[in-house]
């Protein structure tokens, strides 16, 4: 359980970033989304409910230490699969997706923390091994993470499915999976590349691949979310046009602004400032979290920490790249600003883990 002394240990900087985020991101919110004469206009009031729900999750993982959650990541582990077989049989569909389950005041997206589970059981095995983990243990925290993958893909929802990926990397390399493995790895998604072109990926997936080489190919159709993020970017100049000032976030032509581009909003109205103020912003969490793996008293608060870490900076990495036109157009939010209750709430828990490695670090 949380004791006194542990307080003085906390990482008030690295809260007091995240928190910063989730200003942002409720003021950007606010701007896109508030007009009276649209349903929608309470969704930043909806957004910082989610913020204060995710404090409190934030406040049990500090509750407890965190090998208590990786002791039971097994128990989790379990419960996280059975929610998302329920999600792909019984969930609610919105905008084609099977993604969510209906419960009073809103909608639990599992698929969220989907990540926190992943991380949680894989610290857990690869902790317990000794050494270089074989081809073996590589082989079963891969099954590990395709099974919860394999179900998220199939909602369908293959962004978030994606970064799991990271998570199983990044904790395998840090328990000391080799370069070569690693090169021998990506050569085999290259070479099954043309194969998942011709029969995994869908038709909507083709187009967004073929319209980020060149949106004007369908300008009115699947390159027009490209297209129209570039031009909200590049608007925003060097002090951009002002709070509620932007014509791109404004008048709609930007389609979900306060979702998956939320970050081209802020460039169109705070400009290059305003960009510089929320890169520095996550750097500086990055890197405040990458210390606290670094100063974790053991291995399994090491790779813990380091698979938090890689899904929310994939996701940073993805979002903002794809917000500048840099990337194909995909359904994943910028964690800690874009609006979604499952998203915030998990990303803050995760935050949580992370804090409560580091504030345990001289405990025995």
């Amino acid at each position: 359980m949380f004791e006194r002394r542990l307080y003085h240990h906390v990482d008030w900087a690295l809260l007091a970033a995240v928190l910063a985020l989730c200003t942002i991101g409720v003021v950007m919110i606010y701007s896109t989304t508030a007009d009276p004469t649209r349903a929608s206009s309470h969704m930043h009031v909806t957004q910082l409910y989610a913020i204060v729900l995710g404090l409190v999750a934030m406040a049990v993982m500090l509750m407890f230490d965190y090998r208590t959650f990786t002791d039971k990541s097994h128990l989790i582990y379990i419960a996280l699969l059975a929610v998302l077989v329920y999600v792909m049989l019984f969930g609610s569909v919105h905008m084609g997706a099977r993604r969510w389950i209906p419960l009073r005041f809103f909608n639990l997206q599992p698929s969220e923390f989907a990540k926190l589970g992943v991380a949680l059981v894989l610290a857990k095995f690869y902790g317990e091994n000794r050494g270089a983990p074989a081809w073996a243990e590589l082989g079963i925290g891969g099954l590990l993470t395709a099974i919860p993958l394999i179900l998220i893909a199939r909602e369908p929802d293959l962004g978030t499915a994606v970064v799991l990926l990271p998570v199983f990397l990044a904790i395998a390399y840090l328990a000391g999976m080799r370069m070569r493995v690693l090169g021998l790895l990506c050569l085999c998604f290259i070479l099954a590349a043309p194969v998942a072109w011709r029969f995994g990926l869908k038709d909507y997936q083709k187009t967004r691949i073929s319209t980020f080489l060149d949106p004007s190919q369908d300008a009115k159709g699947a390159g027009y979310q490209q297209i129209q993020a570039r031009i909200t970017v590049g608007s925003g100049g060097l002090s951009g046009k002002g709070f509620k000032q932007g014509t791109q976030g404004q008048l709609r032509f930007l389609p979900v602004a306060h979702n998956d581009f939320i970050f081209s909003v802020l460039a169109e109205e705070q400009g290059f400032a305003g960009v510089l103020v929320a890169l520095g912003l996550y750097l500086f969490v990055i890197l405040r979290a990458l210390e606290a793996a670094r100063l974790a008293k053991d291995r399994l608060g090491s790779y813990l920490v380091l698979g938090v870490l890689a899904s929310f900076t994939f996701q940073v990495v993805y979002n903002i790249t794809m917000s500048a036109g840099l990337a194909p157009v995909k359904g994943l939010t910028l964690p800690l600003m874009s609006y979604g209750g499952s998203s915030m709430i998990a990303t803050l828990a995760g935050f949580g883990l992370v804090l409560n490695v580091r504030m345990r670090r001289f405990t025995n």
